[in-house]
């Protein structure tokens, strides 16, 4: 979901009602109010605390999420053995729909970076719903059709992009989800620790830190209190633009 609802839940701090998630959520924006009501009545909540994890990879995926409140991280390991987060999920966001889908252990763990409350459909709910609806159907096969270029995207980043481009991207495409106009600039209003960023990126806390420190030095960006502000965002933004360079690290 975008919009209006999920940026007065994120700025607000409160938590979306579970008719509203369900609402302004672009694969459920074709029901009628019957229809929408019926799905409301078969779920649920859940409450995690930061840190605890919903579920790990390998999982067996019976349940849908909805985030009404808080953020988590999708995670995996690479081939490294490294943790990489490949994505951050918002209030208004569904979490676990491949799994349910194609009832398949879960292709990746999902952790809370803050305490969090989720929406619950289980999927003995869920699919005879898609059946009656084939509506939804549609929408949530273009949902993850998106979802996979994204992720095709990530994987091609971490092969040509040399570590200060990967991570130029990064901040850009942050602040342009997370941002808020500050005087000294576009402050990215998401508590990330540079080892979390290092995940995102491919690389270790130990580089991140290095080349966080070269652009605070060059003035392209300030930290403080655990977060980020691009003071030049046209300046990253350029950095992102790298040429292919193989010998990145």
């Amino acid at each position: 979901m975008t919009g209006d609802a999920q940026r007065e839940s994120v700025e607000s701090g409160r938590p979306l009602d579970r008719r509203r998630l369900l609402a302004n959520f672009s694969i459920f924006s074709s029901l009628d109010e019957r229809a929408l009501d019926a799905l409301v009545r078969v779920t649920s909540t859940r409450r995690l605390a930061g840190g605890e994890v919903l579920f790990r990879k390998g999982d067996a995926g019976r349940q849908l999420y909805g985030v009404l409140s808080g953020r988590l991280k999708a995670v995996a390991a690479g081939g490294d053995g490294k943790e990489i987060v490949f994505n951050v999920c918002d209030p208004g966001e569904v979490i676990g729909e491949i799994a349910l889908l194609d009832s398949n252990p879960r292709s990746a763990s999902i952790v809370a970076l803050e305490p969090s409350e989720l929406l619950v459909l289980d999927r003995r709910d869920f699919l005879p719903f898609l059946e009656k609806h084939p509506r939804v159907a549609i929408q949530l096969a273009e949902l993850l059709a998106a979802r996979l270029r994204r992720l095709s995207e990530s994987a091609e980043d971490g092969v040509l992009l040399a570590l200060r481009a990967r991570l130029a991207k990064k901040l850009v495409s942050l602040a342009q989800r997370y941002g808020r106009k500050m005087p000294e600039g576009v402050l990215i209003d998401l508590p990330l620790s540079q080892q979390e960023l290092g995940e995102m990126v491919g690389t270790s806390r130990e580089s991140i830190n290095k080349q966080l420190r070269a652009w605070t030095e060059q003035g392209l960006l300030v930290m403080a209190k655990g977060k980020i502000t691009l003071c030049d965002v046209a300046g990253v933004e350029a950095m992102g633009r790298l040429a292919i360079d193989y010998m990145s690290e």
